[in-house]
């Protein structure tokens, strides 16, 4: 699997990966967000509850992935970019998906998730929350549609353990539970380090080298 290195090329995937979850899962349907990489100690990403970006004619929300976050699993960064879509399609369809200062995630939020094919589970004081981690049809979404994984970040190697602030709701791991470790494999060549994920155990030869993957 390829891995992007450059922030101008991350912001593009991240676009792109929208635009596509956009037309698979909504039909098109979604406005389109300025997508931001800032820095958001805690949460995964956010989307604003409001069109608080403004371009020639019209206004838009902002949805941001988290800088410390950005070169998280590719099946983590799809159920981000997912969970902060069934967000801003609750808001402009006037649909009450959050509750109590827009911290916890309601029934609703859980039904329009797993239409999405997003693993809900249960996260104590912030209802239902998702996980890309373990998440098979994301894994193989993703490789697919042969994205690159994004392999750049900001600050030290963090995961979250909570969910977005007010108004922002945000991917994360519940408070006071564990991850589920990842059922993805992934493989390298020894030789010229090109990669494959793969969702269970598997023999692949790199045709460039003539050299068999191992599992890293």
């Amino acid at each position: 699997m390829k891995e992007t290195t450059k922030m101008s090329r991350a912001v593009g995937q991240l676009e792109k990966m929208y635009n596509t979850l956009n037309t698979d899962f909504w039909g098109g349907a979604l406005p389109l967000p300025i997508i931001t990489v800032q820095s958001k100690p805690g949460t995964y990403g956010h989307c604003t509850t409001g069109k608080v970006w403004k371009r020639k004619d019209s206004e838009t929300y902002e949805m941001n992935i988290a800088a410390e976050m950005l070169d998280c699993e590719i099946e983590e960064l799809l159920d981000t970019l997912l969970h902060e879509m069934v967000h801003l399609y609750c808001r402009e369809n006037g649909i009450q998906e959050v509750s109590r200062g827009g911290k916890y995630h309601n029934g609703k939020f859980k039904e329009l998730a797993e239409k999405c094919g997003l693993v809900c589970i249960k996260a104590g004081q912030y209802g239902w929350n998702t996980q890309g981690t373990g998440n098979d049809k994301l894994t193989e979404y993703a490789l697919e549609k042969g994205w690159s994984e994004i392999r750049i970040s900001r600050g030290s190697v963090w995961r979250p353990i909570s969910t977005g602030a007010s108004g922002t709701a945000a991917g994360g791991a519940p408070v006071g539970g564990g991850r589920q470790p990842s059922s993805t494999r992934k493989l390298q060549c020894p030789c010229c380090k090109n990669s494959v994920r793969a969702t269970k155990a598997v023999r692949i030869m790199c045709m460039d080298c003539n050299e068999q993957m191992l599992q890293v």
